[in-house]
């Protein structure tokens, strides 16, 4: 017994030293400017910036859709996406959405309740919409439901079943962010749900307008949705709506390219290892379109030359698809038009939107010549597209000649130029949605969500990208790809569900050239 009591003497002493030095221990590495506990606000704040920042990406990979896009070319090395090698994607973006019950949860009100529901569905929508064009069905209806039911290998949807669900997804969402009230956490639009909600009905359109090719479906109801929300629902008023990212001076919170401070880690910008494409140039000139000036640079040897850095013709553009070598050649001859420097010497050289009011301005104007909607002319809607991403250049440039060559768009110049020559809509149907689609592609240089010219490109065939089966790394090399490949994680871990996807759309093959439902 003596024995026993020696014993508890000895150890309640140790235990209250470990206590209190653990105590003390976590006093001292405790924040007390900081919250312990995670609520609604934060994992707002963690989602919205995962499909912003984190998707914009910084330095070198915020070029890499571009390159996708043909919007330049790159020397540092031979990149893949250039020549479209697009290889595996992953699911990482349904993973985020592991958060939204618990956001909607840490609701402390009805209102904010509604709010963060109505974030949750379009983020939700948001993440399997970019997710399911990347290749095909997807898991939908079991997906991120592992905590809650234990579904780890969860099936896949077909590709129609997950656009009906993103479209139910963003009918709710702008029913709930009608009801609710401001909320914090938001970075974008400081919780203003009039904002939000105009952002949502938007991008439901985006969502409808690649459903194009379903118009006949009669449980998607592509056209009388479409005319609903252009008819009933608020929408984007003007670039100021954008959804977009912007930069400032604190570090790590710079635009992607900006080399300001010198020596904050984008150096490699400056090294001459971008080269402006011909699919971006050679419509900027042939069009007399002045955002050549604020995207570009003259080519060194053509000022040398004798031309002036306002004459068109001093900017000379790269094909993307030519050799490697080829290309770093013309990159030491110094023929062609680099990159403008107000996107390496700003730390703002501008807000980069995901999704923009001049994208909604061209849906509509499609939308318009296809016969989907009437009432305002597609031209209007279409110039209302080109002003506003001119006038967003503008605004965000300074008035340096450096930064424009002495070609500033003025008022005058921007409200006349979309009627002018080449530039108003005319022609065949056809016609027309090639020049509505190649403004957007214009207006969407470094802007954008991640690879949407791309996809653009293949949804619509313009702007006309070129293909060299010399250079080209997707097999067949006669094709472009059509789609990414499932995720390897897939494959080690849902195996059996993924190879029924596979079968069911791909007969059994999956490879970068097989057509997903969305496509046909």
């Amino acid at each position: 017994m003596k024995t026993k009591i020696l014993k508890y003497m000895l150890i309640l002493p140790l235990m209250a030293i470990l206590t209190n030095g653990c105590k003390k221990y976590d006093d001292i590495n405790t924040n007390p400017n900081a919250t312990t506990q995670v609520n609604a606000a934060m994992l707002a704040t963690s989602m919205i910036l995962n499909i912003t920042r984190s998707d914009i990406a910084s330095t070198k990979g915020f070029m890499q859709p571009f390159l996708l896009g043909k919007y330049l070319t790159w020397g540092e090395g031979q990149e893949g996406l250039q020549y479209n090698n697009l290889g595996r994607t992953d699911f990482n973006r349904i993973t985020l959405l592991r958060n939204v019950t618990p956001m909607i949860n840490y609701a402390t009100n009805d209102g904010l309740k509604k709010s963060y529901e109505a974030l949750g569905h379009f983020i939700r929508a948001w993440q399997f919409y970019h997710t399911t064009i990347q290749v095909g069905d997807i898991p939908y209806t079991d997906a991120v439901k592992g905590e809650t039911e234990g579904i780890l290998q969860p099936k896949y949807d077909t590709q129609k079943t997950v656009f009906l669900g993103i479209l139910n997804e963003l009918d709710q969402a702008n029913t709930l962010f009608a009801a609710g009230s401001t909320f914090e956490g938001d970075v974008i639009f400081a919780g203003n749900t009039d904002k939000w909600r105009r952002l949502v009905n938007s991008f439901e359109l985006h969502v409808l307008i690649n459903l194009f090719k379903k118009t006949a479906d009669a449980d998607l109801k592509v056209i009388d949705r479409f005319k609903d929300i252009v008819a009933n629902r608020p929408l984007m008023r003007d670039y100021n709506d954008n959804f977009a990212l912007a930069y400032n001076a604190t570090a790590g919170q710079n635009y992607p390219w900006s080399d300001v401070p010198a020596g904050s880690g984008n150096s490699f910008v400056k090294s001459n290892y971008t080269m402006l494409s011909t699919t971006l140039i050679n419509p900027l000139k042939a069009l007399q379109d002045r955002r050549l000036f604020y995207y570009a640079k003259p080519s060194p040897v053509k000022v040398t030359g004798g031309l002036s850095e306002s004459d068109y013709n001093a900017y000379v553009g790269a094909e993307p698809s030519t050799a490697f070598s080829t290309l770093q050649t013309m990159r030491v001859g110094k023929d062609y038009s680099d990159i403008n420097n107000r996107y390496v010497q700003l730390v703002n050289a501008e807000p980069v939107s995901v999704f923009s009011y001049w994208d909604l301005q061209f849906i509509l104007a499609e939308a318009t010549v296809r016969g989907w909607i009437s009432g305002t002319t597609a031209q209007t809607y279409y110039a209302a597209g080109i002003t506003n991403s001119m006038n967003f250049i503008v605004k965000n440039t300074p008035d340096l000649a450096d930064y424009h060559h002495n070609m500033k768009m003025e008022a005058a110049y921007i409200n006349v130029y979309p009627t002018t020559g080449a530039v108003a809509l005319t022609g065949s149907t056809e016609n027309q949605i090639q020049q509505i689609i190649t403004q957007k592609y214009l207006a969407n240089f470094l802007q954008g969500s991640k690879y949407q010219s791309w996809f653009e490109n293949r949804r619509t065939g313009y702007p006309v990208f070129v293909l060299n089966t010399a250079t080209n790394l997707n097999t067949p090399s006669g094709n472009f790809p059509l789609r990414w490949l499932y995720p390897s994680n897939e494959l080690n871990y849902n195996s059996a569900n993924l190879a029924a996807a596979v079968a069911s759309q791909y007969a059994g093959s999956d490879d970068n050239n097989q057509m997903m439902w969305l496509l046909k």
